[in-house]
């Protein structure tokens, strides 16, 4: 009697390990499969007939960690599995595409009474990424930027990076600790990694920022180690003033945001030959984000809801306070950059007005955008 050969694994394409998906699963089944089933958590969500050897499927997958299964079948009860770790889900209604940004007069309402009541100098901007309604104040005014250009750092790592860095590696480390804990030693240590010094690693990411448009954000040499329809408004209300330094704007730092959306469906400024950065880079950069570890601010009043996931990137000195990030929800995603100055020393204070700048726009979206 001839044994029945097995079934090889498919090979899963989409999602990748250390990715965020919005719920593509891709890949390549082996010869003589008929159906594929896949399986999230332990939990089948889907099953599809296959004609031939490639396989696409749309799913709706569990917002968060994720573990991803694909079964394949074969004539005489011949099955296979391959399985993904390390997945960041989010909302299939939150691919990346283009949208015309508008003013949402009502919501500008909203948060203008919020922001100005600020006993100190703050800016916003916030937008749907999937509808385009936003608000602004004092978007295009200069604050210290902290650490919220680690963000930026990453971005121009990962696209001078030769593909991922692979875990245990040392740029893997010094990536996950400058996002997840904003290690300023990590940050340091990738701008010499990007140009043999902090300064000449500096001078690349002001390069890529200024090669997709933002020009109010400067990376000014390395941190300091210690332990520490109408168009949205673009416009300086009111400057904070400050010395030599990193700087960037609400504006920018919500733009790099939605730069690195769209570059994680293949598309944006970002995709273009010169910056380098690949739709994986893009997904894995994010899936970062999707670790970080800090007080709550953007996520202090949404991060509760089950039907929330907020990426973000903070930063603090003395004198500033700021959060920026993605809000998605099972509707679409939001951008959104709160920044605050205050001479004397900041506080919390700052952080609640980050989290009611959230908790505002979510709510007054899921309103008009479902």
């Amino acid at each position: 009697m001839i044994a029945t050969p097995a079934l090889p694994p498919p090979a899963i394409e989409q999602p990748a390990p250390r990715q965020i998906s919005y719920g593509l699963v891709s890949g390549r089944a082996a010869r003589g499969t008929t159906r594929v089933l896949v399986s999230a958590n332990g939990k089948r969500i889907a099953s599809k007939p296959l004609l031939g050897r490639r396989f696409s499927l749309r799913v709706r997958l569990p917002l968060g960690d994720v573990t991803v299964r694909v079964t394949t079948l074969a004539p005489g009860g011949r099955r296979s599995t391959s399985h993904v770790h390390d997945v960041f889900a989010l909302p299939a209604g939150a691919r990346p595409r283009f949208v015309t940004a508008r003013l949402d007069s009502t919501l500008r309402r909203k948060l203008d009474a919020h922001t100005r009541g600020y006993s100190g100098t703050a800016g916003y901007h916030v937008q749907s990424l999937t509808g385009g309604r936003g608000a602004a104040w004092n978007a295009k005014a200069r604050f210290p930027a902290a650490s919220t250009v680690k963000l930026a750092i990453a971005a121009t790592v990962l696209a001078q990076h030769s593909g991922i860095p692979p875990p245990g590696s040392r740029v893997h480390g010094l990536l996950r600790e400058m996002i997840e804990v904003s290690d300023d030693t990590a940050a340091n240590a990738l701008l010499v990694w990007l140009g043999g010094s902090t300064s000449s690693g500096a001078y690349r990411v002001n390069d890529l920022m200024r090669s997709i448009g933002l020009s109010d954000t400067l990376m000014y040499g390395g941190y300091e180690t210690r332990t520490l329809s109408a168009r949205i408004p673009r416009r300086v209300d009111e400057s904070p003033a400050f010395g030599v330094g990193k700087y960037t704007t609400a504006w920018d730092m919500a733009s790099l945001w939605r730069a690195l959306w769209l570059a994680s469906g293949g598309v944006g400024p970002l995709r273009s030959a010169q910056r380098g950065l690949t739709p994986a880079d893009a997904r894995h950069l994010l899936w970062l984000a999707a670790g970080v570890r800090d007080l709550p601010k953007l996520d202090a009043r949404v991060g509760g809801d089950r039907h929330v996931e907020v990426l973000h990137k903070a930063g603090w000195i003395s004198a500033a306070r700021h959060d920026t990030g993605l809000v998605f929800w099972e509707g679409g995603v939001f951008v959104a950059a709160v920044l605050t100055y205050r001479s004397a020393g900041v506080s919390t204070s700052s952080d609640r007005l980050a989290s009611r700048v959230a908790a505002i726009t979510l709510a007054r979206l899921r309103r008009v955008e479902g």
